[in-house]
């Protein structure tokens, strides 16, 4: 009889907290490549607890084949929302006890210089993560309040941290550093640290494994295009560049992020306002990009309704937000040298022809791509495959990411399952 065993993956943002229950067969383990490994996963729920810290927070728990039951209740905090979930999944009949669950793999935004691995949470790991938290205020405490949670529920359960930043541990210090005094690298860590590492990792696994044979030596360059959206250059398998920064409000413009900015337009515009520094970066964060130059929404569906109404800022926000990622496509053509295949995925490039199309447009003559916009329209809601035509000099895919399954691979594999 095959041993099997349930992972219990977490992702707690600052008012949320999403997870998936997956069922594991060890057989997992063994498999060659990260599709064959998925054969051996089954999500037995997934779901989300938003608003927390309100009191008309809302609880979603879904299981395969149509369940959904959704809930409106005051829920204080993360502690709470850990709570509400564990006895969901109890209540809804998904287990019948948490005795059932083996593993607890915690996506952790900010790993800081630390970690270029998913980790076991242990005290040393605990604390590396607490004295990050100035790095990432709005995730870190979240992250350990749900570990704390979980533990305190669970306390035999081994729990691990999956690292958004440990992929982006392999850039040269060329280009993780900035041009400040050194002594703010080695006293405050200031450096550029990138995110979304766990689904640059599975796309660019999934290339090289899938689309490229396992061929030895491969460049790809992956599109992380959500609200939050981040590009990285792959080599051999390892990141030498990648988008996001410090924080991940660098980088090409998002749904409610500004992307890269002058640095000096915070003090002009403290100035010009009388908003303190604090005030501005919540703005730098919360109200620009997508939604501060439409002054529609962050959402592109919104925007994209808008500028083919004909509204003119709209029409903007979608130019300015493609570009600026052909741009960082273009430039990290150039630190490959060459690219084998570009890949599309998240929120917005899983499901958005149009800003696709504006993107590959803006780099088309440059760098000789094509798009068959008949694959481009088709290639939606969850489906995977090339939007290139056979004459592009350069293949374009769509590959919808899978985080979780990454969170629940290196659990399995960390907690030696």
């Amino acid at each position: 009889m095959n041993k099997q065993f349930k992972i219990m993956c977490v992702n707690a943002g600052s008012s949320s907290l999403k997870f998936k229950l997956y069922n594991m067969d060890a057989k997992a383990s063994q498999a060659q490549t990260l599709k064959d490994k998925s054969q051996y996963l089954q999500v037995l729920t997934s779901g989300i607890v938003e608003r927390i810290g309100h009191e008309d927070a809302i609880f979603t728990i879904k299981k395969p084949g149509g369940f959904k039951k959704t809930i409106v209740l005051p829920v204080k905090n993360h502690d709470v929302a850990v709570h509400l979930v564990l006895d969901g999944i109890i209540e809804n009949g998904i287990i019948k006890s948490l005795d059932e669950i083996n593993g607890i793999g915690n996506r952790i935004v900010q790993g800081g210089p630390y970690f270029s691995d998913s980790a076991l949470f242990t005290e040393d790991t605990y604390n590396k993560i607490e004295e990050l938290i100035p790095l990432d205020p709005l995730h870190a405490e979240a992250h350990l309040t749900c570990f704390n949670a979980f533990k305190k529920a669970l306390p035999e359960v081994g729990e691990v941290a999956i690292f958004d930043t440990a992929f982006h541990q392999t850039m040269a210090p060329k280009e993780y550093m900035y041009a400040l005094p050194y002594e703010y690298y080695t006293e405050y860590k200031v450096r550029r640290y990138g995110a979304h590492g766990t689904s640059h990792k599975y796309l660019s696994t999934v290339v090289r494994e899938t689309y490229l044979k396992g061929q030895e030596h491969s460049n790809i360059i992956t599109l992380h295009i959500g609200s939050g959206a981040s590009v990285a250059a792959v080599k051999d398998g390892k990141c030498i560049a990648t988008s996001m920064g410090l924080t991940p409000l660098a980088g090409v413009v998002m749904g409610s992020r500004t992307g890269d900015i002058d640095p000096s337009c915070m003090p002009y515009l403290c100035r010009c306002t009388g908003k303190t520094v604090d005030e501005m970066y919540d703005i730098y964060n919360h109200q620009s990009g997508v939604l501060g130059i439409s002054g529609i929404s962050n959402d592109t569906r919104d925007v994209q309704k808008g500028a083919e109404e004909g509204n003119e800022k709209a029409k903007l926000a979608m130019d300015m937000y493609s570009q600026s990622i052909a741009d960082y496509i273009c430039m990290y053509y150039g630190k490959l040298g060459h690219v084998d295949m570009i890949v599309c995925s998240a929120g917005v490039f899983e499901n958005a022809p149009a800003f696709r199309t504006l993107t590959f447009r803006d780099c088309a003559e440059a760098l000789g791509i094509k798009i068959d916009e008949k694959l481009n329209e088709t290639t939606v809601l969850g489906k995977e495959g090339f939007i290139s035509s056979k004459d592009s000099k350069i293949p374009v895919v769509v590959i919808p990411t899978d985080e979780e399954l990454m969170i629940a691979l290196d659990t399995a594999r960390i907690l030696k399952l």
